[in-house]
């Protein structure tokens, strides 16, 4: 199976060591992200939802008409679009971009944040409700008659789109999260169940989590495994730009609140167990910041990280997301000395899979 390498476009320019300045809206920084990622080679951009942050929706269509081959994973929330008029606004981005669109549904991690939109649902209900709403797009977006549903969280009646996904039988879901409830309500749904970078043994045995829940629904998901790789032209050098971007965060004045998630739960006791993981995996980042969200880093030359990323392929993370520090600058350099060694990597472990299968 081919790796599908994910990058992030967001609305302006800005990370953990770049203060977000200028509009929360330009256009241009929009393009020139999505043509950066699409010369980089990138299968697909994940646009990110935030409550203060511009409508995902736009950003999407305003960076595919920017680009020719590059895909979309759009973040969504259930809660604040019926799922009925979501599988429509869905579906039409994806006619517009002929196919190139997926949805990673996301129940919210922080209630602090849901609130801002006046979400005030608990956390593991907003899983149920998940659920049920990811039970509706699909819906709308494959029966051929009215329909009619109610359940805990939404009732429709004669529901029907004419409106229909470009891809068949409709655009791929993603989703995350760390905790029972999210594996139980994401596993009937998901085609690809996203992962921040723990290290390998905890990776394995989460994914084993996950497949063990799918497969009672009588499916099979594959994973995508999200870093923040560092490069440079030796280790020595990455581990010295590493600890320069921890200067930053430690000197920024900015204390680490506390995460609700699971998932960043996890990041912060996988962290406590030793800021070295793995070949090259560092969990200060994600201590630094207070996980929140995609946060440990892969550090090293850009061989030493390729590798890296492939052991998390061979335990099934056929999606890799990456994301830099210096977001433009870091995502021409993945382009043109990362990915291309992840690709070929991952070619020679298909090809070796294949010649034990044939037995040569």
């Amino acid at each position: 199976m081919a790796v599908e390498m994910i990058g992030w476009v967001a609305p302006r320019v800005s990370s953990e060591i770049i203060p977000a300045s200028g509009p929360p809206f330009d256009p241009e920084t929009i393009a020139q992200s999505a043509r950066i990622h699409e010369a980089a080679d990138f299968d697909r951009v994940l646009i990110g939802y935030f409550s203060n942050a511009p409508d995902g929706f736009m950003v999407g269509a305003h960076a595919a008409a920017q680009t020719e081959r590059l895909a979309f994973l759009l973040a969504h929330r259930p809660g604040f679009i019926a799922p009925t008029v979501a599988a429509r606004k869905l579906a039409t981005l994806d006619q517009l971009t002929t196919g190139r669109l997926a949805v990673h549904l996301i129940a919210g991690g922080s209630s602090r944040d849901q609130a801002m939109d006046g979400d005030f649902i608990a956390h593991d209900d907003r899983y149920r409700r998940l659920d049920e709403y990811a039970t509706l797009l699909r819906r709308t977006w494959t029966e051929t008659a009215p329909f009619d549903h109610q359940g805990e969280f939404y009732r429709v009646e004669g529901a029907q789109a004419d409106i229909r996904c470009h891809q068949t039988p409709h655009i791929p879901v993603y989703g995350g999260g760390g905790s029972d409830a999210a594996i139980a309500s994401l596993a009937p749904h998901l085609d690809v169940f996203m992962l921040w970078g723990e290290p390998l043994a905890d990776t394995a045995a989460f994914m084993a989590r996950v497949r063990a829940a799918a497969r009672s629904h009588g499916r099979t998901p594959t994973f995508s495994l999200s870093t923040r790789p560092i490069l440079a032209e030796t280790d020595d050098k990455a581990w010295d730009r590493a600890r320069a971007i921890l200067g930053k965060i430690e000197g920024s004045g900015r204390k680490p609140g506390q995460r609700q998630n699971v998932g960043s739960k996890r990041l912060l006791a996988a962290a406590a167990a030793g800021e070295h993981q793995d070949s090259c995996l560092w969990m200060k980042l994600a201590e630094a910041t207070g996980a929140q969200g995609n946060s440990t880093a892969l550090v090293g030359a850009p061989d030493t990280v390729a590798r890296a990323m492939v052991e998390y392929y061979k335990l099934g993370a056929t999606s890799l997301l990456i994301r830099g520090y210096d977001p433009l600058p870091d995502t021409e350099q993945y382009g043109a000395e990362l990915i291309p060694l992840v690709r070929k990597l991952v070619a020679e472990v298909e090809a070796s899979r294949n010649n034990r299968g044939a037995g040569l």
